[in-house]
This record gives structure tokens, C-alpha cells and sequence, in this order.
């Protein structure tokens, strides 16, 4: 069993969601339909990026980091061309 770590942005405000779920279907699933109170006035939501875990803690630990100033900068250098290209 996967966990995983994804980049939701916002196309409303291109702010970035960071999050964590064992089941990245039902998550989107649910962010989509306004069901996660932290993305519900950010609709509608893309997928940008995430990755992929054996070990729940892993995961953790690397959302952690991308929800940290240093993780941000990294997080928007691995995404320096979709960026770019959609104008962020």
C-alpha cells in the first residue's frame, strides 16, 4: 500500500494546497467536490504534483518539509517549467 504526498493548486488563487492521503482517488475526490473545509473556497483544484511512499511516515515527514519556507522554494524549483508556463 502507497501513501502519498500531492500538490493541489488552486486555479482561483494559484495558491498551492499541500497534503497527505493513503487513497490520493478519494482525496482528490474530495477536495474537488468541496467536502475538505481547507480547499472548499478555493474551487476549482488541479493536481500538479504528487509522490509516492511505502512507509506512512515517510510521507509525513516529506509533507512537513514541503509546508516549510526551504520545502516551498524546493517545491517550486522541481516545478520551475509548469510554473513558468502557467504564469505563476
Amino acid at each position: 500500500m502507497f501513501c502519498y504526498v500531492y500538490i493541489l493548486q488552486s486555479l482561483k488563487d494559484k495558491l498551492f494546497y499541500i497534503g497527505f492521503t493513503s487513497n490520493l482517488n478519494r482525496r482528490l475526490n474530495e477536495h474537488r467536490s468541496g467536502r475538505n473545509k481547507s480547499t472548499s473556497r478555493r474551487l476549482p483544484l488541479k493536481l500538479i504534483f504528487f509522490e509516492a511512499y511505502l512507509n506512512k511516515h515517510d510521507a509525513l515527514r516529506r509533507e512537513s518539509y514541503f509546508k516549510t519556507n526551504k520545502g516551498k522554494v524546493t517545491l517550486r524549483q522541481m516545478l520551475k517549467e509548469y510554473l513558468r508556463s502557467n504564469d505563476q
